[in-house]
């Protein structure tokens, strides 16, 4: 062959390598080489409980939190009386019902569908600690189970694949249960999260105390080494409750300015998620994989996260910034499925004005935790309508 022929077949391949290099993976180009958990995933905690409901963590709905950048969705599970299958409950259904698990998880599927360079991340707390099969009934009824992706074992020791490699795949959807009950060998895909995933402290009551230690599972209690040589990936929680009541704590929204506010802002004071994020990778010596925070989109909270990944090439992002938190009442109409547009609110003109107080929800059990407060179901209903 010619010199001049093999000049030609290189230089006609090199649009094709440059695609390839500048196609994005999880909205950048710089992620796409990197292993599944060597990346810092945004969680959004309580994804499918809503504003302006008092039981909401979150101001827009899952699909719209995956457009503007959230690649790890929280949520809980649970059986109803009242119909069959699971339902995303906040708590008890009759605190906060979502609706049905495998509507939620159709509108997922509709997401990954359209947007076939993302990897997502499910996190269920199995509340009425169900049945796999249960489980996996629901993910058949949304039609997702081809998404799904099963490592090759069952402990947090596993090599993980490069974001590419599951893109390229198509099995794009990594799920973890907190935590299954029984095992079902037609469901691989449904992991055990404390297999491959450990968690710092929830209950956090002020910006001051926020902890990088393991809290679960209990046999790496305050024990990172540990949780380091089983190869757990960490989940950062970072959300503040404060007291309603004696026996009732709300999430701390008057302070969300300074608790999701990134390195650089002038909210990042004491217990920042900037500085939060930046001092767990240290003790960790390495970035968290999760980092997990309610009303994702105040900070914002994906600033930190592009941070711990290096990320300065980021692209095809819903834009939130400037649009308000929705305070109860608002005129809002996302819905904690489908995909709903950004409101139109104007945003506080600072951001020490934070979100209204009175849009608070009561206390309930949290999604990645499993923390029960006491808060009687009328009480909770009352405060729903108030």
């Amino acid at each position: 062959m010619s010199l001049r022929k093999v000049a030609t077949i290189l230089l006609s391949t090199i649009p094709f390598i440059l695609a390839a290099s500048t196609t994005p993976c999880n909205n950048s180009p710089s992620l796409c080489n990197r292993a599944y958990n060597n990346v810092t995933y945004l969680g959004a905690h309580d994804s499918p409980f809503l504003r302006p409901s008092l039981a909401g963590d979150q101001y827009y709905n899952s699909t719209t939190q995956l457009s503007a950048g959230v690649r790890l969705l929280t949520g809980q599970i649970y059986t109803t009386n009242a119909t069959s299958g699971l339902h995303l409950c906040h708590t008890t259904c009759e605190l906060l019902d979502a609706g049905r698990l495998s509507t939620w998880l159709s509108d997922i599927k509709n997401w990954l569908d359209e947007n076939p360079n993302d990897v997502v991340t499910i996190l269920l707390v199995n509340g009425n600690a169900v049945s796999t099969s249960s489980i996996a009934a629901e993910y058949a009824a949304a039609d997702i189970t081809s998404y799904t992706f099963t490592p090759t074992g069952t402990s947090g020791s596993n090599i993980w694949p490069t974001l590419q490699t599951l893109i390229s795949s198509n099995t794009r959807l990594i799920t973890f249960i907190a935590s299954l009950v029984d095992s079902d060998a037609s469901a691989p895909y449904l992991l055990n999260q404390y297999d491959h995933v450990f968690e710092n402290p929830y209950n956090y009551t002020s910006l001051d105390s926020f902890s990088c230690q393991p809290s679960r599972p209990s046999n790496v209690l305050n024990n990172y080494p540990a949780a380091q040589a089983a190869g757990l990936m960490p989940l950062m929680n970072h959300f503040v409750y404060t007291d309603l009541l004696p026996t009732v704590q709300i999430p701390d929204d008057a302070d969300i300015y300074q608790t999701n506010a990134p390195i650089g802002s002038v909210n990042c004071t004491t217990g920042c998620l900037g500085t939060t994020a930046e001092g767990c990778a240290s003790f960790y010596e390495r970035a968290p994989s999760y980092v997990v925070v309610d009303f994702f989109n105040v900070g914002p909270a994906i600033d930190t996260v592009d941070q711990l990944n290096g990320v300065t090439d980021a692209v095809g992002r819903l834009s939130l910034s400037g649009v308000a938190a929705v305070p109860e009442g608002g005129s809002t109409t996302t819905s904690a499925v489908g995909t709903a547009s950004a409101s139109s609110t104007s945003a506080p003109s600072t951001p020490s004005s934070g979100a209204s107080a009175s849009s608070s929800r009561p206390a309930t059990n949290d999604a990645a935790s499993g923390r029960t407060y006491y808060l009687p179901v009328g009480f909770a209903l009352l405060l729903l309508m108030w």
